[in-house]
């Protein structure tokens, strides 16, 4: 698949996202498991690896060997000097947030102290995640359009929900796609060819965001997702796409950075309208 392997991860990434649609199934598993546990990949071996991610052994050399390197351990090795530049680690941090409870008990002050400081982590972590060209490029689609509809569902409704009160608080034409009584495709019928989509989607991605976006696809409108990772069904057809790390304890997954990420498009927007507006008068 490539004679030249990637040499940083940051390119090891690019390449998993472009090439992702055209894996086998099983090199798709290790690409979605690659990228949601670096962490992982950067310190296990290989048959913890294989084991966790629910591939034989030999398919994470295979999974190697198609991106250009000789075997899993260089490949691997991108991983452990990603780790190695950041002082503390977002993972390093997650878990000993994790560890909090085990000194401080379980009691209610203890599981919301953990909770603060596992968000706290995600939120300081945004910021590296987030391109600012991506930022402008989502400002200026925003900026340009008629108006703006937002769709999510179950976990990511939350997200879309407020969205779409912060864009109509900054002045902008904003609508919900909520499906109500099913009807995703009647709302999603009433985007214009001179609007914009936001879709909200996270593991396991709802049919009903996929089939919105499509739709806004096909009519040519552009759309601005935000997602958990890069190998999200949206994410190809994207005109801007964010992928957000929320922080995650007991099972339960936090919508916090995606909120700010919310709040600081909309306010970016609504700047970038003022701005404008005083340039006009």
């Amino acid at each position: 698949m490539s004679a030249t392997p990637p040499q940083t991860l940051t390119e090891l990434k690019e390449a998993i996202t472009e090439v992702h649609l055209s894996l086998s199934k099983r090199l798709r598993q290790i690409a979605q498991y690659l990228l949601d546990n670096p962490d992982k990949i950067a310190f296990g071996t290989v048959a913890v690896i294989a084991e966790d991610s629910g591939v034989h052994p030999s398919t994470l050399v295979r999974f190697a060997n198609a991106f250009g390197y000789s075997g899993f351990t260089e490949m691997q090795r991108l991983f452990q000097q990603q780790l190695i530049q950041e002082s503390p680690s977002y993972s390093e941090r997650i878990k000993s947030a994790s560890e909090t409870l085990e000194t401080e008990g379980d009691s209610p002050w203890a599981l919301m102290n953990q909770f603060a400081v596992a968000n706290t982590c995600a939120i300081e972590q945004l910021p590296k995640e987030v391109p600012q060209q991506a930022l402008e490029s989502a400002v200026q689609l925003l900026a340009a359009s008629d108006a703006v509809h937002i769709v999510g569902v179950r976990r990511a409704f939350t997200v879309a929900s407020y969205f779409a009160y912060l864009l109509r608080h900054v002045g902008r034409r904003a609508f919900l796609i909520d499906g109500v009584g099913g009807m995703y495709s009647e709302q999603s019928s009433a985007i214009g060819n001179n609007d914009a989509l936001i879709a909200i989607s996270f593991h396991p991605y709802g049919e009903e965001t996929q089939e919105v976006v499509q739709a806004a696809v096909n009519q040519g409108v552009p759309t601005i997702v935000i997602t958990d990772s890069p190998l999200c069904p949206l994410a190809a057809t994207a005109s801007v796409c964010f992928t957000v790390k929320e922080a995650e304890l007991h099972g339960f997954r936090s919508l916090t950075s995606s909120l700010v990420l919310a709040q600081s498009l909309s306010i970016a927007l609504a700047s970038s309208l003022e701005l404008n507006k005083s340039r006009s008068d």
